[in-house]
Order: structure tokens, then C-alpha cells, then sequence
């Protein structure tokens, strides 16, 4: 309807592919494997670090935009309030399911580098990378649907293929297209705030649709996140550099 159209080079392709292996194939297999051993809160905290990886890769990759006291400071502080929404008690199930809880923490890595890899298509319309990456997403799971989902022999109800719809149009593509707009505009490392920002989102459409309660940490937590998410977001114009990455 744009008139765009993808491109048809095979490095474009590939770098397509690789961008759908760290922010799909892998992150979205690893956290549903995950997710039946592993409670849904600490799944939410540990699913919720990516930003801090972020950090960290910035610090030794040429040409990355350059962590400061800020920056620093909003990781620490999201991270907080994700611990104070969710409750606190939720990580007193560390180390139990390891194996699940470290597939929850190499999806958060995926995610991470996925953020930076995304630098690559900065000269792209968003939609691109968008749909480039989801076409080869698809590519690479559906064999293996086939093979071990057998999905001719599933009855899905129409509610869950309503869901599936949904959370495809709306939470994935259209979210895609966004984040790869974000990340030419604000960069990899300010784009990661979105991931603190899923919780009290969740939060509040539990309390507007479900009914829920809100815990009396969590309007703390709220404050942590929104304060984390300003300081990782708001132009380095100015910010102090971390004292060891001082030239």
C-alpha cells in the first residue's frame, strides 16, 4: 500500500535472518520452554534484563553509543521497579528450574544483541527489517512446527486463533515496525526501556479490564520504572561519560 518493496540481495537477506534468529526464533522458543517450569513473575523479571545486557555489550563494541552515569542509573532503576511490581518474593525461586531460568536469561541476551544488531538497517524504512525479519522467522520455525508440532492434528478454539491473530498483527508486526523506527531514532540502548515498560503496562490492564489489585510496592515500582525509563531515554546531550570509559 506504501509502495515500498523488500529487497531482493542475498546480504540484505541474511542480515534479515540473523536479526529474526536474536528477536524471534530464539528468544520466543526459549521463553516458551521456559515458561512451564518457571512462575510467571520471575519469568517477567528475568525476561525483563535485556536493557542491562545492552549496557554491558555498549561498553566493548566499537561504534555503540557510549553508557553514561544516566544510563546506568535507569538500568539499575527499571530493574528495581520490575522486582517491586512483580513482588520481591518472586525471586525466591532463583535457582530452581536452572535450566529454564538461564533459557529466560539467554532470551533477554538474544534480545539485547537483536537491539544492536538492529543498527544495520538504519537506512531502511522500518517496515523493511519489520517484515524482512518475520518472513524469515517463518521460514526458519515452520519446518520445525511441522515436524514436531504436527499442526494438522491440533483443534484450536476460536478464541485462541483470535488470540494468535492478535498477538501477531498487533504485538508483533505492528510492534516491530515501531521498534526498528526506534532504534534508528533513539539508538539500541534507549529502545531497550520498552522491556521495563511491559510490566506496568500488564499491570494496569489487569487493574482497568481484570480487576486486579495493585500490591502496595507496586506504585513504588511504578516510580522506579517510569524514573529508570526517563534517564535511559532522554538525549545524552551533556551526560557524564562512566568514569572508566573517560578518554
Amino acid at each position: 500500500l506504501r509502495g515500498l518493496r523488500l529487497p531482493r540481495d542475498a546480504a540484505s537477506w541474511r542480515r534479515f535472518a540473523l536479526q529474526a534468529g536474536l528477536n524471534s526464533v530464539l528468544p520466543f522458543t526459549l521463553i516458551a520452554w521456559a515458561e512451564r517450569s518457571v512462575d510467571a513473575g520471575l519469568a517477567t523479571i528475568l525476561n525483563s534484563t535485556s536493557p542491562i545486557f545492552i549496557f554491558l555489550l555498549s561498553l566493548g563494541l566499537a561504534g555503540a553509543e557510549r553508557p553514561t552515569l544516566r544510563r546506568l542509573f535507569g538500568v539499575a532503576a527499571g530493574l528495581v521497579g520490575i522486582c517491586l511490581i512483580v513482588g520481591v518474593e518472586a525471586l525466591g525461586g532463583l535457582g530452581r528450574s536452572l535450566w529454564s531460568q538461564l533459557a529466560l536469561v539467554a532470551a533477554a541476551v538474544c534480545y539485547g544483541c537483536a537491539a544492536m544488531f538492529g543498527r544495520v538497517f538504519k537506512g531502511l524504512d522500518p517496515m523493511l527489517p519489520a517484515a524482512g525479519s518475520l518472513v524469515s522467522g517463518a521460514a526458519l520455525l515452520l519446518p520445525a512446527s511441522l515436524l514436531i508440532d504436527r499442526p494438522w492434528t491440533l483443534a484450536p478454539s476460536a478464541a485462541s486463533l483470535a488470540a494468535v491473530l492478535a498477538l501477531a498483527v498487533v504485538s508483533t508486526a505492528l510492534a516491530f515496525t515501531i521498534y526498528f523506527r526506534l532504534i534508528r531514532t533513539l539508538g539500541p540502548m534507549s529502545t531497550s526501556a520498552q522491556a521495563y515498560l511491559r510490566v506496568p503496562i500488564g499491570v494496569a490492564i489487569g487493574v482497568l479490564f481484570l480487576g486486579e489489585r495493585l500490591a502496595p510496592t507496586a506504585w513504588a515500582g511504578l516510580a522506579c520504572i517510569m524514573a529508570g525509563v526517563i534517564a535511559m531515554t532522554l538525549p545524552a546531550r551533556g551526560a557524564i561519560p562512566l568514569p572508566f570509559l573517560r578518554r
